[in-house]
């Protein structure tokens, strides 16, 4: 089973503010910030990554905050929501808290038989918390204000928008080991069992649906799970013998990445468990210092001085 896709690993987003970004996913959400770096193509921005205690892949979300950056617009050929894991008769706790914090928020409605509420960042990034029918027995990070009867737990779903949903199904079944698991209107679910969390994918097909912006408060890509950078490589294979391109396999410092735009347009990355976020820093001081990639540690005293100051 380990030699499978593992579910999600992480999903990167685009932000504006670093400020406001930062704020909203620990203080209103309750994430823990668990490692504070730079993009690795642009020093001067911040990468940052949201989770659970110790970063366990499914539960990270990870931004690129880029100061002044135009609104983005969800369209075909993109992730247009994240699914959040929420322990059961928490919804309330968090209707009232996105009242008391001005949050943009829909109401609780049910799909698949699962209980959701609709919201969306500072930055109109799309997500919902999502009561799974299962228990999910992750555990969550904490803070005086968010406490373990309420917390996120980690990734439940995330959605995928396209005009056509037949080559990236096939993706999905045929590579990645998922199958479906039911239909409702023009939404797909499907799942795997490699995993017991993170674990699902909806494929929302619209073939009347335009052309996204990728900007603020969209996402960038998502990444899947891989045991190791072994089995890493063999699904670099796969995806070559059907005739997509990827690349050559990226050492992102806390793992190891291949990235692809899978044929309905979505930027899939896979990435691995190792070596982890605890490389660098030690569990209990995750996310506490600005950790540098190595061809950047020279320059250390001109990108902090870029960067915008974190409060």
């Amino acid at each position: 089973m380990e030699d499978r896709v593992l579910g999600l690993h992480h999903i990167t987003a685009i932000a504006g503010n670093a400020q406001r970004n930062y704020d909203f996913y620990t203080k209103v959400l309750g994430q823990r910030l668990v490692k504070k770096t730079v993009n690795f193509d642009d020093p001067e921005t911040y990468h940052f990554y949201f989770g659970n205690e110790t970063g366990t892949p499914g539960t990270i979300i990870t931004f690129f905050p880029w100061e002044g950056i135009q609104q983005g617009r969800n369209g075909a050929g993109m992730a247009t929501n994240i699914g959040y894991s929420v322990p059961e008769e928490s919804l309330d706790f968090w209707k009232d808290r996105f009242t008391k914090f001005s949050v943009s928020a829909g109401e609780i409605a049910e799909r698949f038989g699962e209980l959701y509420l609709p919201f969306q960042d500072p930055d109109g990034l799309n997500i919902e918390l999502i009561v799974p029918d299962k228990e999910d027995s992750r555990k969550s990070w904490q803070t005086e204000e968010v406490k373990t009867a309420t917390a996120i737990k980690g990734f439940h779903s995330v959605t995928l928008t396209l005009r056509d949903i037949e080559a990236t199904a096939k993706i999905l079944t045929e590579v990645f080991g998922y199958r479906l698991f039911k239909q409702e209107g023009n939404r797909y679910r499907f799942v795997t069992d490699a995993v017991e969390n993170a674990a699902i994918v909806d494929l929302l097909e619209d073939p009347q649906a335009g052309s996204g912006v990728n900007a603020g408060g969209t996402n960038h890509h998502v990444a899947f799970r891989v045991k190791d950078d072994n089995i890493l490589m063999e699904y670099r294979e796969k995806i070559l013998s059907r005739g997509l391109q990827i690349t050559q396999k990226i050492d992102r410092d806390y793992f190891y990445s291949l990235y692809f735009r899978e044929p309905g347009g979505v930027l899939f990355e896979l990435a691995t468990d190792n070596p982890g976020f605890g490389t660098d820093e030690s569990i209990d001081q995750l996310g506490s210092g600005l950790k540098l990639p190595k061809q950047y540690e020279g320059y250390r005293a001109r990108i902090e001085k870029a960067l915008p100051i974190l409060r």
